[in-house]
């Protein structure tokens, strides 16, 4: 078994079913009680997703995919999901094999929600922009 420890108090996380926090099982996760933080696991290992999340860091976690993941859910975004974490990385001055919101803490979660939406902005103005030109030369 891996020994995972919280990165709060530094105690040594519990291997335990998912039902003890999400009242139904999806999986193993690993909990820190004391610090209610907790990560799941790659499905049929003990591998931990990311790092331990207190109710904080998953608050941000949660919003980081929000704003991230349409850029390259959306198709008119125009990024494939390898091409939109590439694109992150670069943004964010850090290799891509380090570019992974599951190992990020809250500052870089914050980092991920504000190029993101400045992103998802530079497509939305220049659709509007583009729609508003060929209306004023059908008029």
């Amino acid at each position: 078994m891996k020994t995972v420890w919280c990165p709060y108090c530094n105690a040594h996380a519990e291997y335990v079913d998912s039902a003890e926090v999400y009242g139904r099982s999806y999986g193993m996760i690993y909990l820190c009680r004391p610090c209610d933080a907790y990560v799941g696991v790659y499905k049929g290992t003990n591998h931990p997703l990311g790092r331990l999340a207190d109710a904080e860091l998953r608050h941000w976690k949660k919003a980081a995919h929000a704003s991230f993941d349409p850029l390259w859910k959306d198709s008119r975004h125009g990024m494939k999901r390898s091409q939109a974490y590439k694109w992150l990385s670069e943004q964010m001055g850090i290799p891509k094999r380090k570019t992974h919101i599951g190992m990020f803490d809250i500052a870089q979660c914050k980092q991920v929600v504000t190029l993101s939406e400045i992103e998802r902005s530079k497509h939305e103005n220049s659709k509007s922009t583009s729609g508003k030109l060929q209306a004023h030369f059908r008029n």
